[in-house]
């Protein structure tokens, strides 16, 4: 039963990456039909997961397209246990196309093998093919957050004395059967992402959008992105779509800067007049050519390294042995930075996820 609780469960998250709604109240629906059904039969999977999960019309071709990527047309049991590794979903979808069903032992470690090659490729330098899967696979990441101390509280076992809930149901029993604690709750902590949208980091902005459009997706009121260029232009309202495309479709109609310069100093200059990254996670997505003034620049990076918790740069050159960072706006931000990451490749941005996770 554990398996094939693993197994769905992983179906469900390929779901809603996909774009359909199939949250944690449907995922507890289609299990509970489950148990009443035969889960040899595909068909019957098939639809107790169609009338569970989708939310309506617009979710059908979707589910249909993640069904027969996800389970590949097997008609044996569901025992293979579902991870949360995309190179494992690529693995199964590829090895499955054969159209038997069968495996003979070489297909999937072949398939595996291309998709670890593709982890470690750099996006600028893959075919339309290979970018599309490669941005697959990117919304299929766990986009886990460092969590931080709220100040409310909830009730737990162990903790400061709660008097309010206390005297209340000391109140309402009659006498002080038992003594009431609470804890501080912890939220998600702020994320705010600048994507740099110039000229020079053109092959890279699209699959950085798409990176920003997961984590929005993932923690929708603890994420802020911007794109940068010669303007600071909010785009955090237009990536909350659930549907990759239609998102960078509508950040796509909102930015006026596609393509130009970097003036990274200034923009950053207008956000801490009007923002605020106070005990946020600050992301800069950029090859730092700054087309201003690398003092302003400095002095900005300064004046957020002191609000931020943490401020990390990402940058696509990082990822390349031979690099180091000469260029003005690098050598003027470099003092502020608590990481200088690598942005080219999916394996990277596995890398800065983690580095989200435990900031």
């Amino acid at each position: 039963m554990s398996e094939l609780v693993a197994t769905m469960t992983g179906f469900a998250r390929t779901l809603r990456a996909a774009g359909v709604a199939a949250d944690h109240e449907r995922t507890q629906n289609l299990l509970g039909a489950l148990g009443h059904l035969d889960v040899t039969d595909p068909a019957e999977v098939y639809w107790a997961g169609r009338l569970t999960l989708c939310a309506g019309p617009d979710d059908l071709p979707r589910y249909d397209r993640c069904f027969a990527a996800y389970f590949g047309g097997h008609k044996a049991a569901l025992t293979r246990t579902a991870t949360a590794t995309v190179t494992r979903h690529l693995a199964e979808h590829d090895g499955d196309e054969g159209g038997d069903g069968e495996d003979d032992g070489t297909t999937a470690p072949a398939a595996a093998s291309r998709a670890e090659v593709l982890r470690h490729r750099d996006v600028a330098r893959l075919s339309e093919a290979e970018r599309a899967e490669v941005h697959r696979m990117l919304a299929l990441l766990s986009h886990g957050r460092a969590r931080r101390r709220s100040r409310r509280f909830e009730p737990a076992r162990r903790g400061s004395l709660d008097q309010r809930r206390t005297v209340r149901d000391a109140l309402r029993k009659g006498d002080v059967a038992r003594l009431r604690r609470r804890r501080h709750s912890t939220r998600p902590r702020q994320v705010v992402l600048f994507v740099d949208v110039s000229g020079s980091m053109a092959p890279y902005a699209e699959t950085l959008l798409r990176f920003a459009h997961a984590l929005v997706r993932t923690e929708p009121r603890a994420t802020r992105v911007f794109s940068v260029g010669t303007r600071l232009t909010p785009i955090t309202a237009e990536l909350r779509h659930r549907d990759p495309g239609t998102a960078l479709n509508e950040v796509s109609k909102v930015i006026p800067d596609w393509s130009g310069g970097t003036r990274l100093g200034a923009e950053l200059k207008e956000f801490l007049g009007r923002y605020s990254a106070r005990g946020a996670i600050a992301v800069i997505a950029s090859d730092g050519w700054e087309r201003g003034d690398p003092a302003l620049l400095g002095t900005q990076m300064g004046r957020l390294a002191r609000q931020a918790r943490r401020v990390i740069w990402v940058n696509p050159h990082k990822g390349y042995d031979d690099y180091q960072p000469l260029t003005g706006g690098m050598r003027a931000a470099l003092p502020h930075l608590d990481d200088l990451v690598a942005g080219h490749s999916l394996a990277a941005y596995e890398r800065l996820s983690e580095r989200l996770a435990h900031a």
